[in-house]
């Protein structure tokens, strides 16, 4: 299995690059705000669990359960495929970051 702090690299470059692309492509200001925040935290979180600092897996975890409060019910109110994607970000967030803080992952 991978390390915990590379998944979370990953999905703070999805997570801020897609909040940057919407707001290029649509001029959206939460989609940025949003993206780079969220991405941000995963960031941060991957760069404490690889340097062994407490609280790296709480950051990417707590940056998985943001997206999730967010892009779930969209998903199912709109069956979109981008908050459908997010969704799924978010899932796996919500597993590899969960099973990490339990001590199980």
């Amino acid at each position: 299995m991978t390390s915990p702090f590379t998944p979370a690299y990953i999905l703070g470059l999805l997570t801020a690059g897609g909040g940057i692309t919407g707001y290029i492509r649509t001029g959206s200001i939460p989609s940025i705000a949003a993206g780079v925040t969220v991405g941000a935290l995963y960031g941060l979180g991957g760069y404490r669990m690889q340097n062994r600092q407490p609280y790296g897996v709480e950051l990417a975890l707590l940056a998985s359960v943001i997206l999730a409060g967010s892009s779930i019910p969209r998903a199912i109110r709109t069956q979109k495929p981008l908050p459908i994607g997010l969704s799924g970000l978010a899932l796996f967030g919500l597993t590899r970051f969960g099973l990490a803080w339990s001590g199980r992952g």
